[in-house]
């Protein structure tokens, strides 16, 4: 179901809102209490009009709105005499609930369930039965009844879109006829069971705290929370009584108002033409982000987390962290020294900043926004991981001291399915941050295209129901009613560290951007715009012509803020016109890392495999693990250490020296082919035990399963890396040719973070690559697409062949102060090949060697060198070996880039010069690492060099095992031919 809010025309099925009396929208806001509506001064007083003289409205010249009352099941008796009408499913939801716990409902309805009068067992019986039942006890169920459709329903006639100005008619199944009352019951009082606080009230002064509570500024979907307990916290908040703001707080939402029109117009004039992706029409966002950061501050939050796209980035960036007009000025004349990123940076709406917010009263606390390339709501999971990070180093892991808030656009909410995976992290173990605040600005309209054809759902909002948060839609020209959302959703947040949404309702005063014309598209959505006056106008207006403020005093406020941008803007000008920094190329900065010592002792290395069999008292392994441990023991003793006791090693090591550890991605506790288990389950109890975190080590190794998705996964992981820079951050992927689904993570973030934002990251990506005839899905972890990215050693890809390489590669980059992301082609069949195993000195020696040399060949026998990465050495050295050659060296790569144009120059020149190079890959000629590599080799031996593959294809591999086993055998054979 979808609103055309493009035209104002809505189909039957999605109702219009109820509002009382005939008032223009216009009318209600220069009379404060027309329709109940609460404005400044305005005491929710409603047109004395009966509610039953709305009976019937709908079906007056209306189109049909048809609803299809639920039936009762099968054998379950129905309700004796008693027709609810459309509105019977109410009362059978409610049954239901009674049957399960009585409790659960209210007291009228166990009173009206436990009555035998009540029931029966078919329905002819209920049809033909006297109306004497239609008593007083009756009655109280119908209007308990009535009560619950308006928590249900009420939001569908809520007063909340400022750019509809029509009389609103009530919602069918809203009609106090729909619930069997008529106007005669009005004046009755009924038994409420505590609901508005009251044990008894009369029919009309239930209808008006419904109204009041539903169907004014405010309308709140929360029905759908399964929690009693929740769902009670928030209507005792919406249907008692609140407090009109004092003179200090509206005069506190003037001034955010006044700033954040002020901030838009002044661009608007200054920097005609160029984009900015205004606020305006949105300005109540400034109000309810100004709200919900007070409300944290007097609740001990010490740090807030903004993502958000672009729109109204700008004005975030100046009224709420803080950063200076001068400097966004200065991005608007282009003046930014792309030095002071190492990189070209980014457009101005793009960008992150950290700085303090300041409340009126004094208090204050960090905020930050992060920063987002043009894929809009992929920053929502980075944001989560930021704060994931910031939480567990405060306070032990301590929620409530970090806030996350994430700023959507309401297309996006709705059209961007990296939004489900995020909400569905919120409550995950490895994942959840106490809740976060999601604040949709709903214009109302995507880029050009209206809701109709943007989402098949009634709300933009409506995601947010599968993690059963709560919703409330608010009127954005209201913002009063902001102001007591933003403190709602803050409470909710703070007393069930869950999500919850803002839905922000306005419009956008202009185009998607400024150079936009949006009338083309939506004439008469735009036509009212035009003819609208700014909220901040009309909360001004209101506030004066109740006396709580003279207009010399709005327009003083104004002029001193719009002094101060100009005061801003002339700096900058001066600035600009005494010169422009000299662009220089960027380039590499040359210095290599300084060299960390990644060998560990031998005391350490049977300290961490120790740890493996040292299980709790009573703790029963699984039968099939169990061998599995015990042989991690034997294997230093033996020289045959394998893939899994290597990362066992350099992770437990790694936790004694300090650093600690967070491994993530699906399944990887058990890992994916089941050699890790680095997470044991009781095989009686379910309990479960990390070995690694008995060592005794001041940090934790968190292994946590993720969640089925590699999108908002990795882009979790980017964020957490960010804030804890110290910390080894791992993310695995299933398998490595899954990580295309996080391809706009790897190409945004993790390959261009530094070049755009001067943002560095030290995140690590495992991803298990090979052909080994499990057909085109389960092979290739796509090298050619990172090797691509590379440049100014924005990254190290690594692709290590030796249990031993590896172990030192991830304490290397866990101990280096280098901080860059790090990718590695991990093994699949390698994890339990013989021949790929190392020795314990390999672990208390050495470091990572970027190049393995050929230890085997004699030199000066060398006719062909070949040269590879990964598993294929393994093929081509069993070759060699049943052939018994000895004129081919195999020399391998273990690091693809940086290019290791040293180390392999050396390998290289033990060589005979005449001797051919060939560099052999398992992958076709257009993919692996052949693409990169090839150019960079030939420049390095300056001569041509051959390339030993699969032909071009445009899949990485066949689907059928026979015929990969052919062509890997004829690869093979072609190398030494």
């Amino acid at each position: 179901m979808c609103r055309r809010y493009g035209t104002f025309a809505r189909p039957a099925h999605i109702p219009p809102c109820h509002s009382l009396g005939t008032t223009t929208r216009s009318e209600r806001f220069a009379s404060p209490t027309a329709c109940g509506k609460r404005w400044p001064g305005a005491g929710w007083k409603r047109s004395a009009e009966p509610a039953a003289s709305a009976i019937g409205r709908m079906q007056r010249g209306k189109k049909a709105i048809h609803t299809v009352a639920s039936q009762p099941r099968a054998g379950q008796p129905v309700l004796h005499g008693q027709d609810f009408g459309l509105n019977e499913w109410l009362v059978e939801e409610q049954y239901e609930r009674f049957l399960h716990d009585p409790t659960s409902v209210d007291e009228a309805w166990r009173a009206f369930f436990k009555s035998p009068s009540a029931m029966t067992p078919t329905r002819h019986e209920a049809n033909t039965a006297s109306g004497s039942a239609d008593g007083s006890a009756v009655k109280a169920v119908r209007v308990a009844a009535l009560i619950h459709g308006y928590r249900v329903r009420g939001h569908l006639m809520a007063d909340t879109d400022p750019l509809t100005t029509e009389q609103r008619d009530g919602h069918p199944e809203l009609d106090i006829t729909a619930f069997g009352l008529g106007a005669e019951d009005l004046d009755r009082s009924f038994v409420v069971d505590d609901f508005a606080g009251q044990d008894a009230m009369t029919l009309r002064d239930v209808l008006h705290v419904l109204r009041e509570s539903y169907c004014g500024s405010l309308g709140t979907q929360y029905m759908h929370i399964q929690s009693f307990e929740e769902r009670h916290w928030v209507q005792q908040r919406l249907e008692t009584p609140h407090p009109r703001p004092d003179r200090a707080e509206q005069l506190q939402i003037l001034y955010r108002l006044g700033a954040a029109e002020a901030f838009e117009t002044f661009l608007h004039t200054k920097y005609v033409g160029q984009k900015r992706y205004s606020l305006e029409g949105g300005e109540s966002a400034i109000v309810l982000l100004d709200a919900l950061l007070r409300r944290s501050i007097r609740n001990g939050a010490r740090e807030a987390v903004i993502g958000m796209a672009h729109r109204g980035r700008l004005n975030v960036l100046a009224n709420i962290v803080g950063k200076s007009y001068a400097e966004i000025f200065h991005e608007f004349e282009d003046e930014v020294d792309i030095r002071s990123v190492q990189g070209s940076g980014d457009v101005k709406y793009h960008l992150g900043a950290d700085g303090t917010y300041r409340a009126p009263d004094g208090g204050a606390m960090a905020v930050s926004v992060v920063a987002n390339p043009s894929h809009l709501e992929i920053v929502g999971p980075v944001a989560e991981g930021v704060v994931r990070a910031k939480q567990e180093v405060a306070d032990a892991g301590d929620m409530s001291s970090a806030l996350p808030v994430l700023v959507h656009g309401d297309a996006a909410f709705a059209g961007q399915g990296v939004v489900g995976e995020t909400l569905n992290m919120s409550q995950l173990p490895g994942y959840r941050t106490g809740g976060t605040v999601h604040i949709i600005i709903n214009n109302q309209l995507g880029f050009t295209t209206s809701p109709a054809h943007g989402r098949s759902s009634t709300y933009a909002t409506d995601a947010a129901k599968t993690v059963e948060a709560p919703i409330f839609h608010v009127n954005g020209d209201d913002p009063e009613a902001v102001v007591r959302v933003a403190q709602l959703a803050f409470d909710y947040r703070q007393a069930f560290h869950k999500d919850v949404v803002i839905d922000l309702i306005c419009y956008r005063r202009h185009g998607h951007s400024e150079v936009d014309d949006p009338s083309i598209t939506q004439p008469a959505m735009y036509d009212r715009i035009d003819a609208r006056p700014s909220v901040r106008k009309l909360y001004a207006e209101a506030l004066v012509r109740r006396g709580d403020i003279s207009e010399q005093q709005v327009e003083g406020a104004l002029r001193d803020y719009r002094g101060r941008l100009e005061r801003a803007f002339v700096e900058t000008q001066a600035a600009s016109a005494s010169g422009s920094p000299e662009l220089l190329a960027v380039v590499a900065d040359g210095v290599p890392p300084a060299a960390v010592s990644t060998a560990i002792t031998e005391a350490t290395a049977r300290h961490v495999i120790a740890s493996q069999t040292d299980l709790p008292p009573g703790f029963t392994v699984h039968p099939r693990v169990l061998p599995q441990l015990q042989r991690r023991t034997t294997m230093l003793d033996a020289g045959t250490v394998d893939w899994a006791t290597a990362e066992t090693l350099a992770i437990g090591s790694l936790l004694l020296d300090g650093v600690p550890v967070r491994l993530t991605g699906q399944d990887s506790q058990r890992g994916t082919f089941g050699q890790r288990h680095a997470v044991l389950t009781d095989r009686r109890t379910g309990t479960e035990h990390t070995p690694l975190n008995s060592l005794g080590a001041a940090v934790d190794f968190a292994p946590c399963n993720s969640m089925l998705s590699e999108l908002a996964a990795l882009a979790f992981e980017y964020g957490y890396s960010l804030a804890r820079p110290e910390a080894l951050v791992l993310w695995e992927a299933q398998f490595g040719d899954f990580a295309n689904g996080a391809q706009t993570v790897v190409d945004e973030y993790i390959a261009s973070s530094e070049q755009k934002w001067g943002q560095r990251s030290g995140v690590t990506l495992l991803l298990p690559h090979g052909l080994e005839g499990q057909g085109p899905d389960h092979s290739s972890a796509r090298v050619e697409r990172f090797l691509q990215l590379c440049a100014q050693e924005n990254m190290t890809v690594a692709m290590p062949s030796l249990p031993g390489n590896y172990f030192h590669l991830l304490r290397q980059h866990a101990l280096g102060k280098h901080r860059r992301p790090l990718v590695v082609f991990t093994p699949k069949s390698m994890l339990r090949l013989k021949a790929a195993t190392s020795a314990l000195t390999e672990f208390t020696t050495g470091a990572f060697r970027a190049v393995l040399p050929d230890e085997t060949a004699d030199p000066a026998r060398i006719e062909r060198v070949l040269v590879c990465s990964g598993k294929v050495f393994y093929d081509l050295d069993a070759h060699r070996r049943s052939s018994n050659l000895s004129d081919a060296a195999i020399v391998r790569v273990e690091r693809l880039y940086p290019f290791p144009e040293h180390e392999l120059s050396t390998e290289l020149g033990r060589y005979p010069a005449d001797a051919e190079v060939l560099w052999v890959q398992e992958e076709p000629e257009n993919q692996g690492a052949w693409p990169f590599l090839g150019p960079r080799m030939q420049r390095l031996t300056k001569r041509p060099i051959g390339c030993i593959s699969r032909a071009q294809a445009p899949a990485p591999a066949v689907g059928s095992a026979r015929r990969h086993a052919g062509e890997q055998k004829e690869l093979v054979a072609a190398a030494f031919r």
